[in-house]
């Protein structure tokens, strides 16, 4: 079936070049005749080699204005942003070493956008490998909206980023060490507009025919990285425990997509607020991309009824209040509510010792903060699978960029958070009688 399924899938159907440091900057037009993402070239003077800023990298996010001795004004590219602003840059400096770099952030939209500040609490992150390992430079490296970097002598690289930024090539060096493992499958969902695969990876009872079904989903938003390492860390534990990861291997089936937006991750958008509308409120009417259409289609024949958990992975705004702590976005269907409290429950249990703490008492009920309102004709992720046949959890788990409750969120503590969130999962399945859900009548299909 999976053979017919994936037909069936298939079917549904870079950045900002470099800027050299200069006294005078140079700006050639992109071939769209835009500036902005425009190169330029320019000596410093003849005493002084010049230092190049780019975001020309999967990921990459810059938009550089000036460039004058050692002060940068720079901002994030909201590309095709709607009308709002957010907060997501990652740009790599090349031939600085020895030199220390202020970098300001400016506003140029005027009052057509809502000014913010996009360095977050722990300040920006660096990179000094390419992108491979991260860390947070601290609050004390930030002065408002600039920050100010020495970089080591003889280190001729650096990238800088709002956050700790995962990209395509992490998820296939990660998934390198399972290519022969018989509880993991990978596949195409679908092909993005520019080309690209989205995969579709199945993990857990692959052979036989598993009581329990599990989607998990990440990057509906591009730029919401933090989920990518709570997610390796979901299939790691999934793949290699052995007891309760093993007991998944034996009674369920993960159906899991790593990249629900994998144009905007490789090409570092934002993509939250798209124009028209992002990809996770594509769960309504026609979907616009390839890669919603095809996972509304495939995943009520693959899940045929039986028991059904959705999980989308999430990061909130950059700072503040809830944003600064682990949490689900209550359902509006009481039903779906009361099962994502008995999935905190064990959330909360799993992660009481561990560096980044889940409380319940952290979730947003429905009708509280911004998670207000009546249905909208643009249903999210857990709308849409939350009338699937058998649904019975279908949750929203926002995961912090840089602070958890106190907690520092970094690539492995994310990691280590994602083994909560699987043994949690195995824990509810655990409970679950196994009995289907009728569709929810108050949400769209």
């Amino acid at each position: 079936m999976r053979r017919m399924l994936a037909g069936m899938a298939a079917s549904c159907g870079l950045a900002s070049l470099p800027l050299v440091a200069a006294a005078q900057t140079d700006l050639s037009p992109a071939a769209d005749g835009s500036a902005a993402s425009g190169y330029a070239r320019a000596a410093l003077s003849r005493r002084e080699a010049p230092f190049t800023i780019d975001g020309r990298f999967p990921g990459g996010n810059v938009v550089v204005a000036s460039i004058s001795g050692d002060r940068v004004l720079l901002h994030q590219d909201l590309r095709d942003m709607g009308s709002g602003n957010w907060f997501y840059w990652n740009f790599r400096v090349k031939g600085a070493a020895g030199r220390a770099l202020t970098f300001s952030f400016t506003h140029p939209w005027g009052a057509g956008r809502k000014p913010l500040n996009p360095i977050g609490v722990r300040g920006p992150a660096v990179s000094l490998d390419g992108g491979r390992t991260w860390q947070w430079l601290g609050a004390e490296a930030a002065n408002g909206t600039s920050f100010t970097y020495r970089f080591p002598r003889g280190q001729q690289e650096a990238r800088f980023s709002s956050g700790m930024p995962y990209v395509s090539d992490q998820f296939d060096a990660f998934m390198e060490k399972y290519r022969h493992n018989s509880h993991v499958e990978v596949n195409t969902l679908a092909l993005t507009r520019e080309g690209r695969r989205v995969e579709r990876v199945h993990l857990g009872n692959l052979n036989g025919n598993p009581k329990y079904r599990v989607v998990l989903a990440a990057r509906h938003h591009a730029s919401e990285m933090t989920a990518s390492y709570v997610l390796e860390g979901i299939m790691q534990y999934l793949l290699e425990d052995p007891v309760n990861g093993r007991w998944f291997r034996e009674h369920g089936e993960a159906l899991i997509i790593p990249f629900m937006d994998k144009d905007g991750v490789e090409n570092g958008e934002q993509g939250k607020g798209r124009r028209g509308r992002d990809h996770n409120k594509d769960y309504s009417g026609t979907s616009i991309y390839s890669a919603t259409a095809a996972l509304r289609a495939y995943v009520p024949i693959w899940a045929a009824g039986k028991p059904l958990v959705g999980i989308d992975l999430h990061c909130p705004w950059i700072r503040g209040g809830s944003h600064e702590r682990i949490h689900q976005v209550g359902h509006r269907d009481p039903a779906i509510w009361k099962q994502q409290m008995q999935f905190g429950n064990k959330l909360q249990t799993a992660s009481a010792a561990s560096r980044l703490v889940y409380s319940q008492s952290s979730d947003l009920a429905f009708g509280t903060s911004w998670n207000k309102g009546s249905p909208q004709p643009d249903a999210t992720f857990k709308d849409w699978l939350a009338q699937v046949d058998g649904a019975r959890l279908a949750t929203t788990l926002e995961i912090p960029f840089a602070n958890a409750s106190g907690g520092e969120v970094t690539q492995e503590s994310a990691r280590a958070l994602g083994a909560d969130v699987a043994r949690a999962l195995v824990e509810y399945l655990k409970e679950l009688d196994g009995a289907g859900r009728a569709p929810n009548p108050h949400i769209r299909n």
